[in-house]
């Protein structure tokens, strides 16, 4: 079904909210192919490359052959992400991906911050290696994509496959707001699509390495350890 484009400026709901949820496949590709013919160019695919990353890039390969996926490349990642990544790039050449560094390194946000900054603010750290990446990602985008699954976590689970963010004044679009888990992992496997070896591992939810631990389950419980902490701050309003 044909919907109009919606902008950050004159957003009046998700233009998707009636539509049918039993094959979530079909679903995705919709929600993805509405997106590729509403903002062209105009729109980013920002990858973290975990289970969800990995079956989005797969589809949005069958609509948008050259899409411009963004990883944002904190510099803490596990290499078996990078490994993922690298794996990824052979087997859709035509991707555009782009690794997203932030404006400091390591070194200068020891010098300006403290060593080891997410040990000690881990909201700030967030901020500076991955907020402020995608903010300068995002310059002149009209919208963006994201793997965000209703059943995730609470804060997650009023996502509408079209919303508009405040965060970054633009509009994000969620394919796999009905994906389960079980279901994620069904596609990977009957696509036989590469995945990072760490979720084998027990970790569900993959970021940087000195931030996420081995958990069980499809939770978020495993990311910032000893804090009050489930989100980076990409899919909340405000500043740290």
């Amino acid at each position: 079904m044909a919907q109009d484009k919606v902008t950050y400026e004159h957003f009046t709901g998700d233009p998707f909210a009636k539509m049918q949820t039993d094959n979530e496949v079909k679903q995705a590709l919709e929600v993805l192919r509405w997106a590729y013919d509403s903002y062209g160019d105009s729109i980013v695919y920002a990858c973290s490359f975990g289970a969800e990353g990995i079956v989005l890039v797969d589809l949005i390969s069958k609509i948008q052959p050259d899409a411009h996926i963004v990883f944002l490349d904190t510099g803490v990642h596990f290499q078996e992400t990078y490994d993922l990544i690298d794996k990824v790039q052979k087997r859709y050449p035509n991707l555009n991906i782009e690794l997203k560094k932030p404006e400091l390194t390591l070194d200068e946000q020891a010098e300006n911050y403290g060593a080891e900054l997410w040990k000690s603010q881990p909201d700030q750290c967030c901020y500076l290696r991955k907020i402020k990446p995608l903010e300068d990602a995002l310059s002149g985008a009209e919208a963006w994509i994201s793997g965000l699954r209703r059943e995730q976590s609470l804060s997650r689970s009023r996502t509408n496959f079209v919303n508009k963010d405040e965060r970054f004044k633009s509009v994000k679009v969620c394919p796999l707001i009905h994906w389960t888990w079980d279901f994620v992992w069904q596609y990977i496997r009957l696509n036989n699509l590469d995945y990072n070896e760490l979720h084998d591992q027990g970790y569900p939810s993959i970021g940087c390495m000195p931030c996420t631990f081995p958990e069980d389950g499809d939770g978020r419980s495993g990311r910032w350890k000893g804090f009050n902490k489930t989100e980076c701050g990409l899919h909340t309003p405000g500043n740290p």
